[in-house]
């Protein structure tokens, strides 16, 4: 990734030139290091004591987090960076934490410059953090220079300069990407796992693999997240779901294998996508269908099928019962509906919906199989026996894993 143009610091005064005579603007000068309040929208207090410094042609972004002591998150791939930082007047023996998203040169090399500094490679204070899978030659550099160090794995919560910052593992671009969140300020600092305006790109030589990358994307996605501070490009601020769902678009297309220009619809990748058994990535499709036209039940379908495979059944059963008020005769969504019901041990309740999906279409084998289960697991066997639908998948496909859920059920009930 590599960040030659830099817009955003273009005076009015060039703007102008550029208009007058478009060959005439030449790459502005680069920044140097600023803190984040001076960038964009980063208008909360906590931005004034994140300083950045964007990324050269072979180096990523470096971040500072100040506080009692400074943490750098990347240190980049460029002498020149810490010489500036400095030649500043900038204490080098603050530096007690150092932070690697992934083991990317252009991200960690950046650390054995600074240990050449004798006062930051004598610190007993520093440590080293970055994920447990880092390179092998990584890890052998760092012992090999004496550099302590400590591996997670995701989930923990690290006190970076006086403020935590949950680990959350994100792979797929790397086998050992990290990002990190500070809840307090909605800021995600996501390496290269998000980047603004551009396409997701796996390195597999270093273990990225395109699941891997989906799982990681989606934990972001649980996130309640406003900032973005990427590896490259400047940082986006407000706007920091919209840059994570930028990115899951993407790998959603890597997916059905379409191109980044292409308009692939989203129903169709949906589709495509449930049968693969990425069910959350098949609901996200949905929504993306469902938001360009509200009224589009198929889409409204296939998302609650998902949800319910998903174990999400509230959320189901709030879908199918938009179906039915527009589609009440449907014996498929009351079908649905009655499977969502039985996923949540309702059983008594998802009956009557297999009995009116069976009234409008008596020979729908799914709602016969359905009505069988929540027969059997709300303890009518004789009855469940009965429907030959369900006699039949009960004797080849189910029958053991049956007879586990109505004995827990069974345990449940007497405690």
């Amino acid at each position: 990734m590599t960040e030659k143009n830099h817009p955003e610091y273009t005076s009015d005064t060039e703007e102008q030139r550029a208009a007058e005579d478009p060959t005439s603007l030449s790459e502005p000068p680069h920044p140097g290091w600023q803190p984040l309040s001076k960038v964009a929208n980063f208008t909360e207090e906590i931005f004034d004591h994140i300083h950045f410094l964007l990324s050269y042609e072979y180096s990523s972004n470096i971040y500072l987090l100040l506080g009692d002591y400074v943490t750098i998150v990347d240190p980049g791939n460029d002498y020149t960076a810490f010489l500036q930082l400095f030649s500043q007047g900038f204490d080098p023996r603050r530096i007690k934490k150092i932070v690697l998203t992934h083991g990317h040169r252009d991200h960690c090399m950046g650390t054995f410059e600074l240990l050449r500094y004798p006062v930051i490679n004598e610190n007993p204070d520093l440590e080293l953090i970055l994920h447990k899978d880092c390179p092998e030659g990584l890890r052998a550099l760092l012992k090999e220079v004496g550099c302590r160090f400590t591996e997670v794995q995701g989930g923990e919560i690290l006190n970076l300069s006086g403020e935590d910052w949950e680990v959350i593992y994100t792979p797929g671009h790397t086998l050992d990407s990290i990002s990190l969140y500070h809840s307090a300020s909605r800021t995600a600092i996501t390496g290269d796992a998000a980047i603004p305006y551009a396409e997701p790109e796996i390195d597999k030589k270093a273990g990225g693999q395109l699941a891997h990358y989906l799982f990681g994307v989606r934990a972001l996605l649980r996130r309640d997240i406003a900032h973005i501070l990427p590896g490259h490009g400047v940082p986006i601020a407000n706007l920091g779901r919209t840059v994570i769902e930028q990115t899951y678009e993407g790998l959603l297309l890597q997916v059905l294998g379409a191109e980044p220009e292409s308009k692939v619809p989203w129903i169709s990748g949906a589709e495509a996508l449930a049968k693969q058994g990425l069910l959350e990535e098949a609901v996200f499709c949905c929504n993306k269908a469902l938001a360009f036209n509200p009224e589009n039940v198929r889409a409204m379908k296939i998302k609650a099928l998902c949800l319910t495979d998903l174990g999400r059944g509230e959320e189901a059963i709030q879908v199918l019962d938009e179906i039915l008020a527009r589609q009440r005769d449907d014996p498929h969504a009351l079908t649905a509906k009655g499977h969502a019901l039985l996923g949540m041990g309702r059983y008594e309740e998802s009956l009557a919906y297999f009995d009116q999906a069976l009234k409008l279409y008596p020979t729908l084998q799914e709602a016969q199989v359905y009505k069988g289960m929540a027969l059997y697991l709300s303890g009518r066997v004789n009855e469940a026996m009965d429907l030959e639908a369900f006699r039949t998948e009960f004797a080849s496909r189910f029958k053991e894993e049956m007879e586990k859920v109505r004995q827990e059920r069974e345990k449940t009930e007497k405690t």
